[in-house]
């Protein structure tokens, strides 16, 4: 890659790897640019993020209670089988040999060697048994950690989702979860268990030699700050590992989602380009954090050899001078390396532990963000018939940019209001705040004169049906699919709704007609059908408010009429609001309102605006022209 695209590149995505984070926004809201908003730098309290790994751990108290006493069994019945070396040694091998029959020896041999063999046993099962337990543990916290996830972001407002990338949040249930999944399965219990075996070896250590005992815990100290050392310069390693490897998922996502576009207009080379600098990017962490928690292994692992040499010399030499029998001499330099091995472990483990630390900040991240919250005393409503009035409203997507400015109308039951205006005029973002996916800075929005506020979200948007004009079907049947706008229809309903939206003819030349299962957001249709299918979901809803945001506009134009009719049929008794840019689906609207920088500069009916020789005027003679 040249060094001027390089650089262009690395402009580009500079931001996602700073303190700072990017925001574009325009009248009709916040646009998703495909980097999102990463987490930064590492873990801000990895004491605190380790405790509350440990929360999702302690919901299984009883069989956490299990795995602990196996632990401890495979701990005691592990330390055990290396110290009766010594008797074996001392009293079949060595000291005890010459005064015995051979026969006797051998036999005495075999029994101890089957006692021996027994406390092996004993261990391998219960380190079998406490794997199993935490396996089970450490599946089910996962459970609840993708569960509280996923129910989280049922509960954020629209702004977080028009803020991230779909790739980066996938990444937070992939990647980062099944890196603390990785961490509970076995690192967690490893170094548990190694701490509770340095304990024990350390015990019987200086009960078999004092001398050798000492020799090898005044090793600990070096390993420890090695060991520590290596933590503190990983951490940031990994966080940024963590971070990279979000910023190419939701840079794949896109691309991939995206590919017709990136197609139609020769970008190929552009998004290669792009992808092997994330790559890049990706990579210099990769090496960076594996790398110094690889370096670990090794050099502890070498300390740890100079330890285990230490005690085999001064321990013959306690044999020679002092005479220490030969059994405590090969339970001690065992001992050195059992002791050695357990935190040789541990700092093998720290990898996973880092990625596991930086992946769970990142899922805690969301898990505290701020839901969508209800306002204080909320006025219950029977049902909602459709009065809706916007008084003096002042809306911006952040406090220091307002995007429209005074906007006042009202609509009326029966009634359909169309909003036209050049791109980013602010029309999407008038009928989001119909359903409160943001909130008003000034001016009041009322239903049947109650303040918007003050309605329950999920009772508001449960009344409020929505076609916008980026589709989305779910996988299943079309059936199903149809139904989403109101679970309890009948198939009767179903295809009722699909006549009205002109898509019921389609549907019966599928394959399995209206149970046909859709994939991929409806891959196998035409955008004009999976918008056919959209404008019969909310066709089937009995809400008293109906939203359009371009419903027609990737259909043509004898469908259109068709759809029309239909959609005439259905608006008769409910509150509707138009947004369109062919000004022939807003002709019969009751009143159009004409948008301009966020701002309404005319208001009336066709007729009304056409007599105003202004610019609805001017937009109706352009179209005309261009028709």
């Amino acid at each position: 890659m040249d060094q001027e695209r390089a650089s262009r590149i690395q402009k580009k995505y500079s931001h996602t790897s700073g303190s700072g984070q990017k925001k574009e926004f325009s009248m009709g809201g916040p646009q998703n640019r495909g980097n999102g908003i990463r987490a930064q730098g590492k873990p801000k309290d990895t004491k605190g993020t380790m405790l509350r790994l440990m929360r999702y751990l302690g919901k299984e108290n009883v069989w956490i209670l299990f795995a602990g006493i196996t632990m401890i069994v495979y701990t005691v019945f592990s330390l055990e089988a290396a110290y009766m070396l010594r008797p074996i040694i001392n009293h079949y091998i060595f000291y005890d040999s010459a005064d015995q029959e051979v026969s006797v020896r051998v036999s005495n041999l075999a029994g101890a060697l089957a006692v021996l063999a027994l406390v092996y046993a004993v261990s391998v099962f219960s380190q079998w048994l406490q794997q199993r337990i935490m396996l089970h543990v450490s599946q089910k916290s996962l459970l609840r950690m993708r569960k509280q996830l996923f129910d989280k972001l049922q509960t954020l407002p629209v702004s977080y989702f028009d803020n991230h990338t779909t790739g980066d949040i996938m990444s937070r249930f992939t990647n980062d979860v099944d890196a603390v999944g990785e961490m509970l399965n076995s690192t967690f219990i490893q170094i548990i268990s190694g701490s509770i075996t340095v304990t024990g070896t350390i015990i019987l250590m200086l009960y078999t030699n004092w001398i050798l005992g000492m020799m090898t815990i005044l090793m600990t100290p070096v390993l420890i700050l090695i060991s520590k050392l290596m933590i503190n310069s990983g951490k940031d390693a990994y966080a940024a590992q963590q971070k990279n490897l979000g910023i190419l998922n939701g840079f794949a996502q896109e691309m991939i989602t995206g590919q017709k576009v990136v197609k139609v207009f020769n970008h190929e080379e552009t998004a290669i380009d792009e992808f092997e600098f994330l790559n890049e990017e990706l990579l210099h962490t990769q090496i960076k954090a594996q790398f110094r928690s690889g370096s670990m292994g090794p050099l502890t692992h070498q300390l740890c050899n100079v330890g285990y040499v230490l005690t085999a010399c001064v321990g013959a030499i306690l044999v020679v001078k002092r005479g220490f029998d030969l059994g405590g001499l090969a339970v001690s330099v065992n001992y050195t390396r059992q002791f050695n091995r357990p935190i040789n472990e541990i700092s093998m483990q720290m990898n996973n532990v880092f990625s596991a630390l930086a992946g769970a900040e990142r899922v805690f991240e969301v898990l505290d963000l701020e839901p969508e919250k209800e306002s204080e005393n909320t006025v219950v409503l029977d049902k909602i018939e459709g009065n809706i009035v916007l008084d003096h409203v002042n809306f911006g997507y952040t406090p220091e940019v307002t995007v429209l400015h005074d906007i006042s109308l009202y609509a009326k039951p029966g009634q359909k209001i169309a909003f036209v205006g050049s791109t980013g005029a602010g029309k999407t973002t008038v009928t989001s705040l119909l359903s409160r996916f943001y909130d008003i800075q000034a001016g009041t929005i009322t239903v049947d004169g109650v303040p918007i506020e003050k309605i329950k979200r999920g009772f508001l948007r449960s009344n409020i049906a929505m076609v916008l004009q980026d589709t989305h079907l779910f996988t299943g049947t079309v059936r199903e699919n149809i139904r989403y706008g109101r679970l309890d229809a009948t198939d009767r309903e179903v295809e009722e709704a699909a006549k009205v939206a002109s898509a019921h003819f389609f549907i019966k030349n599928l394959e399995n007609g209206y149970d046909t299962v859709l994939e991929q957001d409806g891959a196998n249709l035409s955008q004009g059908q999976r918008q056919l299918l959209n404008i019969a979901r909310a066709a089937i809803s009995k809400a008293p408010v109906l939203i359009l945001d371009e419903a027609t506009s990737s259909v043509d134009t004898r469908t259109e009429r068709h759809i029309e009719e239909g959609m005439d049929a259905i608006m008769k008794n409910r509150t509707t609001f138009v947004i369109a840019h062919r000004l022939s689906t807003v002709r019969k609207s009751n009143a159009i309102m004409v948008l301009e920088k966020g701002r309404i500069i005319e208001r009336g009916t066709h007729e009304e605006l056409l007599k105003m020789n202004g610019r609805y005027a001017d937009l109706y003679h352009e179209i005309a022209q261009l028709e």
